[in-house]
């Protein structure tokens, strides 16, 4: 499946970096955070990527367009510019790179790149956020249950919106603000058909993805919940990237490559 991933936000809360970068440009172990999640999903066979770009997005480009030399030892004859490349590490990733708009809210974000998607379910994931979820188990379920969108869920604590799930995972409505700990909330890990394009209406940059389109999709009961109760960590301040860098050196429960 082609992966989609959200990278055209500020970072306002990692502002400490964000405001020399984009987010998902932000490292871990000394690779842009964004190259982890690819490897997480290539590590299942899923190489296809469409980046979503926006705010200094064209740092992601470069990045990209560059990504050989990058990962390359290199020797540059300065007299005439001839480049040999030693020692090669590029990886075997199709990215398409779609500027999505400075302002473009995230529903907006993903109706920009439908043209790059085709007529296929594709999954769907933000780039700060890592977890030791295994894809093709997810796909196996998003199959299973046939809807239109699969969410994965997990249980990091009470400061983010729960969810009211029945007892065949279909997600019934959204809390705001949860009041105890151990809710399941939206893990950020996204298997989706192309009818979801049907709720994303002409003033989708205007428009969260988390909000009308998810929530009409709830309506309709065609969000189903996967659960995964392992690991998973969104890098939204300062304090989650120190915590992934020393996680990486030591145990980094997301790495499912070699």
């Amino acid at each position: 499946m082609k992966v989609v991933i959200f990278a055209g936000g500020k970072g306002t809360r990692i502002s400490e970096e964000s405001h020399l970068r984009p987010k998902p440009m932000i490292e871990v172990g000394g690779k842009p955070i964004i190259w982890h999640i690819m490897k997480m999903y290539a590590s299942y066979g899923h190489k296809e990527f469409i980046i979503c770009l926006g705010y200094k997005g064209y740092m992601i480009k470069e990045y990209f367009l560059n990504y050989y030399y990058h990962n390359a030892d290199v020797t540059v004859d300065l007299s005439n510019n001839d480049v040999e490349v030693h020692k090669n590490k590029a990886e075997d990733f199709k990215v398409t790179l779609v500027d999505t708009g400075l302002e473009t809210m995230t529903a907006g974000r993903l109706k920009r790149v439908k043209q790059y998607i085709g007529d296929e379910d594709f999954m769907l994931t933000y780039g700060d956020g890592v977890a030791d979820i295994d894809m093709n188990h997810q796909v196996e379920f998003h199959k299973k249950h046939g809807k239109m969108c699969t969410m994965s869920i997990v249980q990091p604590g009470s400061r983010f919106g729960m969810l009211d799930i029945d007892e065949n995972n279909v997600v019934n409505s959204f809390i705001e603000k949860p009041k105890e700990d151990g809710a399941w909330i939206n893990g950020g890990f996204f298997i989706l058909k192309p009818s979801v394009f049907n709720h994303l209406h002409d003033d989708a940059d205007d428009i969260m993805w988390e909000r009308q389109p998810l929530e009409d999709i709830t309506k309709e009961k065609e969000l189903v919940a996967y659960k995964h109760d392992g690991f998973w960590k969104c890098m939204d301040t300062l304090r989650d990237n120190k915590e992934l860098n020393k996680m990486w050196e030591t145990n980094p429960k997301w790495k499912s490559w070699d």
